[in-house]
């Protein structure tokens, strides 16, 4: 088998504090491959630019002109960690065999790649990395990531359990991925349902390098719904369950309440009135709310909007720069040399 051309794609947003760090640390995992010939010499570390606003993109370009593994995309603006992802992956896709994705915090064990090669070449399109244990995490986030991916099963989302983004996809499951249009995007989702063979790669999640976590409680939380209601209708199909319960339980009810008005034993219920009330109303509007989190889905959907637009381009940049510099340079006309 030749060696592929490997790509890494790191979606970064303000990463200052860790791009000199990834770059090295990455460079160095690049080399060895190379050497033991399990990659192309040309492979290539990708960098995203999510619209940061530091000194990302500006350390991205530096680096790139002293070391020839890395090149990089700066986007228009924010679209955020899935959309910024999906962008190196599609573009790394033009010219590279095989994408690994991973994140620039350097949490995940870098000295893994080997494996995720080996398991490339042993003729798997899907590599998914998975940690063995969560002893990085804090208690609330270890308790709810453990419940999240449960309640996805339940939900009967296919997912795998305790992935994040560190991956690696064969060209041809990148261009099935492209198929995908929608534009909710939960990669952990979709890429299962592209059916091709896999393989897992177990590996100890680290502390983070340096700076912050873009990922706090809030957008923990939207990701997860996000990702509940962009593949799973259960919830819709709850609520109905719910409503038909209510409505069996009210009939129920009624006929007692009917029952004890001919016996004449009917006393003021204020207080169960008002329950009653406050419960059905409850329910009504957590069954709107969660049906136009669906419509507002749709609405998206149909828009059929870009998931980014990609502002620059140094492997394009570059590739031009080299077909312009080959190129022969062009003959002088009869009327110039006369001139």
């Amino acid at each position: 088998m030749n060696e592929p051309l490997l790509t890494i794609v790191i979606p970064c947003y303000n990463e200052e504090k860790v791009v000199k760090e990834t770059v090295a640390q990455l460079s160095i995992v690049l080399v060895k491959l190379v050497q033991e010939q399990l990659i192309h010499k040309n492979s290539k570390l990708l960098f995203v630019d999510d619209g940061s606003q530091d000194h990302t993109w500006r350390l991205i370009m530096e680096i790139s002109d002293v070391n020839p593994f890395v090149t990089g995309i700066k986007l228009a603006r924010n679209v955020g960690h899935q959309p910024a992802l999906l962008a190196g992956m599609l573009q790394a896709r033009k010219y590279s065999d095989c994408v690994l994705t991973i994140d620039a915090d350097l949490q995940d064990d870098i000295s893994k790649i080997r494996d995720f090669i080996l398991k490339y070449r042993d003729g798997y399109d899907v590599v998914y990395g998975v940690r063995n244990k969560r002893a990085t995490d804090t208690f609330f986030k270890r308790t709810t990531a453990i419940l999240f991916y449960r309640f996805l099963k339940k939900m009967g989302v296919h997912i795998v359990h305790n992935h994040a983004d560190y991956r690696l996809m064969s060209k041809r499951a990148l261009d099935e991925l492209n198929h995908y249009k929608e534009r909710n995007l939960f990669l952990r989702g979709i890429v299962p349902l592209l059916g091709f063979r896999s393989a897992t790669v177990l590996y100890d999640r680290k502390e983070r390098f340096a700076g912050e976590s873009k990922y706090p409680l809030k957008k923990m939380l939207t990701f997860a719904f996000d990702g509940i209601t962009s593949f799973s209708i259960t919830p819709i199909r709850f609520i109905t369950l719910v409503g038909f319960l209510s409505f069996f339980t009210s009939g129920i009810f009624g006929s007692y309440a009917v029952i004890q008005r001919i016996l004449g034993y009917t006393t003021p219920g204020w207080t169960s009135l008002i329950i009653s009330i406050w419960l059905i109303g409850g329910i009504q509007l957590m069954g709107v709310g969660l049906i136009g989190e669906y419509i507002g889905k749709i609405y998206k959907e149909v828009k059929q909007r870009p998931h980014y637009a990609i502002e620059t381009d140094l492997y394009s940049v570059r590739m031009q720069a080299q077909e312009w510099l080959s190129s022969p340079a062009p003959s002088m006309t009869d009327h110039e040399k006369t001139s």
